[in-house]
């Protein structure tokens, strides 16, 4: 699937990339590029985890990912700008493109990918971009509803890794 074709796409992103270690998310979030929740990792106990989504404003699999992840106890604010600046800004290449884009703790999460496996990039705090399920595989979180039906399509959630490669994370068969 070309990801480049999605009807809700925004206008070209700018240049640069936006590093992730955490020095480097604090000077960004100082400089008014990330807003200041993304950069500031501590949390209280049982308090929800800050997300972050660059969505199309008509995209109901975005919304219904959302709501996967509230119910999986994620706090979220959605922009309904497309995702097309925000993705290239994090540094995700278009080959691992999909209707949304989030930023989870400094971490770009790309696409329907499970809660589950958000929590685990969370705990384990790898150095990479972030996660990315490319594409919309029917099945995954988003893409599951009654008008699927049964149908559950094999998908993999990829760790993108800061030099723009990747590897699996989970797959889902």
């Amino acid at each position: 699937m070309d990801t480049t074709d999605f009807a809700h796409r925004a206008h070209p992103a700018p240049t640069g990339r936006l590093a992730l270690d955490r020095r480097q998310l604090l000077l960004a979030a100082a400089a008014g590029l990330l807003p200041a929740w993304a950069a500031a990792t501590p949390r209280a106990p049982g308090a929800a985890t800050a997300v972050e989504v660059w969505k199309g404003p008509s995209c109901g699999c975005c919304g219904d990912w959302i709501r996967h992840l509230e119910a999986n106890g994620f706090q979220v604010k959605a922009h309904d700008t497309g995702n097309t600046d925000v993705r290239q800004r994090l540094g995700l290449a278009v080959k691992y493109g999909s209707c949304h884009t989030a930023l989870v703790v400094g971490y770009a999460v790309e696409g329907h990918v499970p809660a589950a496996d958000i929590r685990r990039l969370l705990k384990e705090r790898p150095a990479a971009v972030g996660l990315a399920v490319p594409g919309m595989p029917i099945g995954s979180p988003g893409m599951d509803g009654p008008d699927y039906g049964t149908r559950r399509d094999p998908y993999d959630v990829l760790l993108v890794l800061r030099d723009g490669s990747a590897r699996v994370w989970q797959s889902y068969r």
